[in-house]
């Protein structure tokens, strides 16, 4: 028999699972590009040709036992150097390599973090909906996610509910802007408050609260929107980044996380993160991906190819009747299902060829996210589907 927790888990991620077994099933159906699949957030840009070029001229230019060996466990100290200057250039900070640990990707990093700092029983607060891995990277360390419940509204941070939600117990806030599911971008105000919140809770009970921010989509912004970096606005602040997104490298598993100096027990986190990264099983970072990243970290990601979709599949679901608000960054549309159970939804959808992903893993019922991150072509193509779908549940505008 497998353990409690994982059979949580799995009845918690049969949403986001049986996609694939879903997918399969309809493209032996109706044939591969004959079904729309807008379930995983797996970009569809390529990643920038320096990807390519830059490994293939280290594979040549330096020994393969090192580029192919054992790093450090935080990564290789040139690599975080490189990173931590990139990081000053854009934000203005004065980071080194000191303040860099190069994860396996942002969830890596984030399960790094969550191991260092979180005893069982502990609290780690977020703000639904979420990305569905963030209970199972909770679990992993015994902590408790309590997750404050959606704005419908805006999805944007209820700041009122949330300073109820903080206890003594409370460890770690963890963020996620621009956001997966819903696309929403935290201004300025909003991430200052949350600091000004965390601050006067810290005093109150005499703790230590840390704001990690999880990062993959920050260059995924349209409509002239900013993200704040936090680390301006709340001293204990930790940045959990994943280059999975911006460069299109989801399957590099390459990140890192940011560990400002001013952090309370910095000393100790940079310690511990290093033993965390081999007890976790990680050991360290991809070699090779490291030394790429290090080369390509201030390219350039292909906004324009994302906001063409984003405008297009907006578009037409408003015009058909379904309701979303508009997401100002990453690549998803947060829709609302046309009938209460989404799962129902996401199963009727699939007679029309469409594969979304049900939100209840979300933490947000009643929801579906549709990922636009595909070509211009599967969603031109998709739309007639769509337009089905509604009119089969009786809601499209004509």
């Amino acid at each position: 028999m497998i353990s409690k927790n994982m059979q949580k888990l799995i009845k918690k991620s049969e949403g986001i699972s049986s996609l694939f077994s879903d997918a399969r099933k309809l493209k032996q159906q109706y044939g591969a590009e004959n079904v729309y699949d807008f379930g995983i957030g797996n970009p569809n840009v390529k990643a920038p040709e320096s990807i390519n070029q830059t490994a293939i001229k280290i594979l040549q230019q330096q020994n393969s036992l090192q580029i192919h060996g054992y790093t450090d466990s935080i990564g290789y100290e040139d690599v975080r150097k490189k990173i931590a200057n990139s990081i000053n250039r854009r934000f203005d900070t004065e980071f080194d390599a000191k303040n860099i640990v190069m994860t396996v990707g942002a969830a890596g990093g984030l399960n790094v973090i969550f191991k260092v700092i979180l005893n069982p029983q502990e609290e780690i607060i977020t703000f639904s909906p979420y990305f569905s891995e963030y209970d199972a990277y909770a679990m992993n360390v015994g902590a408790v996610l309590n997750a404050v419940p959606a704005n419908t509204e805006t999805f944007l941070p209820d700041l009122n509910t949330f300073e109820k939600y903080i206890t003594p117990k409370t460890k770690i806030v963890l963020i996620n802007s621009p956001n997966n599911p819903t696309g929403v971008v935290y201004d300025e105000s909003i991430i200052a408050e949350i600091g000004c919140i965390l601050e006067e809770k810290q005093k109150e009970y005499g703790t230590t609260i840390y704001l990690v921010s999880d990062e993959p989509y920050r260059e995924l912004v349209y409509d002239g929107a900013e993200v704040p970096y936090v680390p301006h606005y709340y001293k204990n602040t930790i940045v959990a980044y994943s280059f999975s997104k911006s460069l299109s490298l989801p399957g590099d598993r390459i990140g890192y996380l940011v560990l400002p100096s001013e952090l309370c027990d910095y000393e100790q986190i940079v310690q511990a993160a290093e033993v965390a990264t081999r007890v976790l099983g990680f050991v360290n970072a991809p070699a090779l991906q490291q030394k790429v990243v290090a080369e390509c970290c201030d390219e350039l990601t292909d906004v324009a190819y994302y906001d063409a979709n984003r405008e297009l599949l907006y578009t037409a679901l408003q015009q058909y009747g379904y309701q979303c608000i508009k997401p100002q960054g990453a690549f998803y549309l947060f829709v609302k299902a046309l009938e209460q159970d989404d799962k129902a939804f996401c199963k009727k959808a699939q007679e029309y060829r469409l594969l979304l992903t049900p939100a209840t893993g979300f933490g947000c019922a009643g929801y579906v996210r549709i990922a636009y991150c595909v070509s211009k072509e599967t969603i031109q193509n998709a739309l007639p589907y769509f337009k089905q779908l509604a009119q089969y549940y009786g809601v499209i505008k004509e």
